[in-house]
Formats: C-alpha cells, structure tokens, sequence
C-alpha cells in the first residue's frame, strides 16, 4: 500500500453552494414550539433566522481560504484515505503533536490555535513551547474518507493516527484532545506508550470513586448532578447516533435545515454561552463547522462512529472497565464541560497525572470558544513532559 502523502486543497464547486442556498431558501418548516425556551429543541425563529442568514449572507469562500491557507494533505492509512493539516514548526526543538476533534466539531475548532502553537514566538510566546502539529479529520467527517465497513472505531483511528505520526517521520510527540479526540488520545498512549511523550485530555473520561460516594465535595456533587441531568435530557442524539445512525444520516444529507438544527442545538447545549448559540461562537464561526459536515454529506458516517464506539467509552466513564493509563497526563476542565470528574477520581484511572487545572469559563469546544486558554494550557502540561 503508497506510503504517499499528497497535497490537498478544498475547492468546493459554485453549484454545490447554490444548491445550498436552493435548499434552504425551499426548506419546509413545522410549527413553533409550545413553550418560550430550547426545551423542545432548537426554537423555530432563532433556526428560521440562522438559515436566512446561512443562505443569503454567509461566505464559504472566506471560511475556505483560511482552511487553503494550512498545509492540508491527505494519505491512505489502513485502506482510508485521510484528511489532516500539518504545519511544522519553524522551532528546532518543536515537539510533535496530533491534535483530535469529536462530534459536532472539526478541525475547524482549532484554526485559532494551531498559529499560537505552531510559531509561539509569533503570537508573543517562547520558542520552548513550540509544536509540530498534525490535526487529522476523523474517519467519516470533513475530507477524510467514509468508512465502508464496520470496524472504524477509536482503537483503529489511534493505530492509524500512530501510523500517520511515524509516516511523518516522528518518533516521539505528544497527543490531544476532546470529545471523541480524548477517548483517541487515550488509546494512542495505550498503544504506542514509548512513542508518546504524554497525553493532554480535556476533559479526562473517568468514573466515579464508590469508596467517595458518602463524602462528595460540593464540585463532585454537582458533576453527578449534570451527568444525571443530562441522560435524562440531552443524551437522545446519543441514542440515535449509538442505535440507527444510518437513520438519522438521511436527514442530515438532505437537509441543510436538519443538520444545523441537529449541530447547533449542542453548541448551545455545550459552549459556556450562557444559554445563546453565539454568547461563544459567531454565527460564522457556527456555520464554518457546519459546513464540514454539509459539503461532504458526513452525516451518516460521523455519527456511525458512536455505532462502533460509545459503548466501549461508556464502560469506562461507568468504571465498567478497570484500564489505567500510565502515560504522563494533563488535565484540564473548562466550567462548561459535560464530564467533570474531580482529580481523586480521576487519578484512579490516570495515575501518573502531571497537569490539573479546573478553568473558570470555557466550555466542551475549548479551543473554538477560548483558544487562548486552550493553548496555555497545552503549552503549561508538555512544559513538564518535553
């Protein structure tokens, strides 16, 4: 199989974006909503508004050139050909990282943090915390391939992303991530612990301490809580994902007006905007993502990951699974984030914790919402591991 990594550049065709604005200029819309809030899913006049402004104001082209702007390749790891920017470092001494979304994100999230880590000393910081940084696009989502048979889960993609590192010529780097990126980074160390320096996890997935379970601290308590609250309420695109993705996927390749009700519903849900889709994102920023899943019609194939994965993730947030992970490890909780688990509990399962920092704002999408924050504390855990 080609070891060959070739070049790659976005180039969305001018019919493809008319079609666009035709579909959301004819969408059919249901009724309002009974009650005055987000409780029954994203309100009819914000979403009506969103998509007028998608169809008649919104420029991909501006979006595009940013992303041109990055180095993009792609290259086939394990039979997929996959989608990554990769922008080396003009430091000598820059340690290698790869860098991992989830759902709903993108590589997107991190295009305000890539500069920063990649040229510190450009954006003001030292040249020692300089990074190599590979963002790859998951199996099934922007420009990477979609999976066509099972088996693409979060070990696969962490034995392809090692693959992608040592096809790059890196021997040693670190790895990082949310969201499905920190269940991928997780595995990466599992396997390739002499190749990995350490693992940045925002938030660490850990359970639940029993033995602690009659002497919570008030922050513990109000974790649980969340996590209670949020099976009952917000878990049904989880259900959905998990059970019939294929289902859902039809919607989502049809609809402008389904995706970005089914995305922009958990950025509302997840930001620490203070319960406003754009009290942490602009609109452009909301639809910038968006477009990483509407112009390659990935709605069936990104959710068909939690298909493959969300059990195996859930034994361990559950503690169903007793896995520990020796790799030195940093920790960071933005406010906002679902997972909240308290250092003693986390430390069961990540025992060789370097770096803790519980963070005063901020929210699931921290590199998108407070990049600066994001980046200091990347720079603050490979400080200790370099």
């Amino acid at each position: 199989m080609s070891d060959e990594v070739t070049e790659f550049r976005i180039e969305v065709p001018e019919e493809d974006l008319g079609d666009l604005r035709d579909r959301l200029r004819r969408a059919r819309w249901p009724e309002r909503e009974t009650v005055q809030d987000w409780s029954q899913g994203v309100p009819l006049a914000y979403l009506q508004d969103l998509c007028r402004y998608w169809a008649q104001e919104y420029d991909w082209r501006r979006a595009e050139a940013r992303l041109n702007a990055l180095a993009q390749f792609r290259t086939t790891l394990d039979g997929l050909a996959i989608h990554f920017v990769h922008v080396r470092s003009p430091c000598p001494d820059a340690l290698p990282l790869v860098l991992t979304h989830g759902w709903p994100g993108s590589i997107v999230e991190f295009l305000d943090a890539i500069g920063p880590l990649s040229d510190p000393v450009a954006h003001g910081g030292d040249a020692a915390d300089a990074f190599h940084v590979v963002c790859p696009s998951l199996p099934g989502y922007g420009f990477s391939d979609k999976p066509t048979a099972r088996g693409w889960g979060i070990e696969r993609i962490a034995t392809a992303w090692i693959g992608l590192m040592r096809r790059l010529g890196y021997s040693r780097y670190g790895a990082a991530g949310g969201d499905w990126g920190t269940s991928v980074s997780t595995c990466i160390a599992q396997q390739a612990p002499a190749q990995v320096g350490g693992i940045h996890l925002f938030p660490p997935l850990a359970p639940p301490d029993p033995e602690t379970l009659d002497d919570l601290t008030e922050r513990e308590r109000s974790a649980l809580a969340a996590l209670d609250h949020s099976a009952e309420w917000d878990s049904g695109y989880s259900t959905e994902h998990a059970t019939r993705p294929q289902t859902i996927g039809y919607a989502l390749a049809d609809s402008p007006v389904a995706l970005c009700a089914w995305i922009v519903e958990k950025f509302r849900a997840w930001t620490d905007g203070g319960g406003d889709p754009e009290g942490a994102l602009t609109r452009d920023q909301l639809l910038d993502n968006l477009m990483l899943y509407w112009l390659p019609g990935t709605g069936a194939s990104s959710a068909r990951l939690y298909w493959e994965s969300i059990r195996q993730v859930s034994d361990w947030i559950s503690g169903t699974v007793d896995d520990s992970i020796t790799a030195p490890t940093g920790c960071s909780i933005f406010a906002h984030e679902l997972q909240r688990p308290s250092r003693r509990w986390a430390e069961r399962r990540f025992p060789n914790i370097r770096h803790w920092n519980e963070l005063d704002r901020g929210g699931h999408f921290a590199a998108f919402e407070q990049p600066e924050l994001f980046v200091d504390e990347l720079r603050a855990f490979f400080r200790l591991v370099r």
